[in-house]
């Protein structure tokens, strides 16, 4: 794709969520080239064309930071257009420089200079003084009054160039005033021909272009995964088997870090207060459940932890910041305790998850025939709203994760592992794929997708491993 001319950009950054803090800086002349930076990367054709204006936002492949950028393209007659103006403006901008360069010379000369002449002041009373005596009565003058005389203006004589400075600086002065006036001129003649009608047509797309990014930011909210990037190892550290998390609830704006060691029998969770000191294992506090958990398949979802209660099939509800079980409840008919765990075993009956949908339970029962179920719940009752069978064998799985409402299952925990079946719980209907992934340290016991951060959390072999990944969607550009 030809790149776009660039002027003045202005960028708008979201976190991708529905606390999504957007800043916007926009100069006057900004609606050439904006960027607007998303966590998911669709490749698509251009968006939103408009025939009249001639609008078009584009987005491109994935950048070095795995994030979407979306690139939206003026129509070509804009004020970044008129290359006279624009010049103009660019040498309005350097004469500004210019001068305020030279104005900072000036300013720290004159306090020198200043500080100077105010520690001769001084000397040259003494020498006026000296000099009237001099000159009432230069036949009583001895030689050592004379000397004295000569000493104190040789002293004088430095100020000499100081002087001869300020007659330049003087002249410097001049000239700066001149181009002011000049400026204020150039200033006054763009101002009469952009007029006022320009000035507010410009504001207008602007806006409209600004509701378009919006618009635009939700569309590529969800999509099917197409990619999953190299493994990003943050820390080494616990044992084996275990799980590390961060609040999955998409408007959460909680930057704190969990970490639950071990597969079974566990009551102890560490709480971080960022993930920076997760990374160097400091600042952080100790919650002991009230009951242990089981597996590692443990989510957290707007401030509470949902696991999996040891030897039953019992989901809990335990809110961090009050240190208490709000709710409890038994999930009908699945398997626990190793009936129907992942190919790698460790308790891994129930695996709660959350994506851009909500809460979600993956597990199995006897009457579905060890296959994978997939539950929909309610957060705060923990009741379940809806259940698909995928027909999926769960010890066939190494594990499974939700993204935009879908089901994608990895076909081992081991290395060489890949994710190979994808079920849609909007449709009701599956398909295998073949995302390969590298698995660097050979042994996923946890894996889990964040769609507030768009990466996937996984526990390797004692490793605590990202992954960004790579979502595809086809926008339409109907009114839909």
């Amino acid at each position: 794709m030809e790149k776009p001319p660039r002027c003045w950009t202005g960028t708008w950054r979201s976190s991708v969520g529905g606390n999504a803090a957007i800043s916007t800086g926009i100069h006057l002349f900004s609606a050439m080239f904006l960027l607007l930076m998303l966590a998911v990367i669709p490749c698509c054709e251009a968006l939103y064309p408009s025939p009249e204006e001639g609008w078009q936002i584009y987005s491109s492949a994935q950048d070095a930071d795995g994030k979407c950028i979306c690139t939206v393209v003026a129509p070509a007659q804009n004020m970044c257009s008129r290359d006279p103006r624009s010049r103009q403006l660019r040498q309005l901008m350097e004469k500004v420089q210019n001068i305020s360069q030279s104005m900072e010379v000036l300013d720290l000369r004159t306090y020198r200079d200043l500080q100077y002449m105010r520690n001769t002041e001084t000397l040259m009373k003494v020498v006026d003084e000296k000099l009237k005596v001099a000159s009432e009565n230069h036949r009583g003058m001895n030689p050592r009054g004379f000397q004295e005389l000569k000493d104190k203006v040789s002293q004088l004589l430095p100020l000499l160039p100081v002087l001869e400075q300020y007659k330049a600086d003087t002249k410097m002065i001049l000239r700066l005033r001149e181009e002011v006036r000049n400026l204020s001129v150039v200033l006054m003649t763009i101002q009469e021909e952009m007029g006022a009608y320009d000035y507010e047509e410009l504001r207008q797309r602007v806006l409209l272009l600004e509701t378009r990014l919006h618009s635009c930011m939700q569309k590529l909210g969800c999509g099917k995964l197409t990619g999953v990037s190299n493994p990003i190892t943050v820390r080494a550290s616990g044992s084996r088997f275990g799980s590390w998390m961060t609040d999955t609830m998409i408007p959460s704006s909680d930057n704190r870090v969990w970490s639950m060691d071990g597969y079974f029998k566990g009551r102890r969770v560490l709480e971080y207060r960022t993930m920076n000191d997760f990374v160097k294992g400091q600042n952080f506090v100790q919650h002991l459940l009230p009951h242990p958990w089981a597996g590692t398949g443990h989510v957290v979802y707007n401030g509470s932890l949902y696991y999996n209660k040891y030897q039953s099939n019992i989901i809990i509800k335990y809110h961090f910041r009050s240190r208490s079980v709000l709710v409890q409840r038994s999930l009908s008919g699945a398997g626990y305790n190793n009936t129907f765990p992942y190919s790698w075993g460790g308790s891994s009956d129930i695996d709660l998850m959350a994506d851009e949908n909500g809460l979600w339970a993956v597990y199995t029962t006897i009457p579905n025939a060890g296959n994978i179920v997939i539950s929909r719940l309610e957060p705060q009752s923990l009741e379940v709203l809806q259940t698909w069978d995928t027909g999926f064998p769960k010890r066939s799985a190494g594990e499974s994760f939700m993204i935009c409402g879908t089901l994608y299952v990895t076909n081992s925990h081991l290395a060489g592992a890949k994710i190979y079946f994808a079920y849609y719980t909007n449709t009701s209907t599956y398909e295998y794929t073949d995302i390969p992934f590298h698995n660097q340290y050979s042994h996923i016991s946890m894996m889990d997708y964040n769609p507030r951060e768009r990466v996937l959390y996984t526990w390797n072999n004692g490793h605590q491993v990202l992954y960004n990944v790579t979502l595809f969607q086809v926008i339409k550009t109907s009114g839909d």
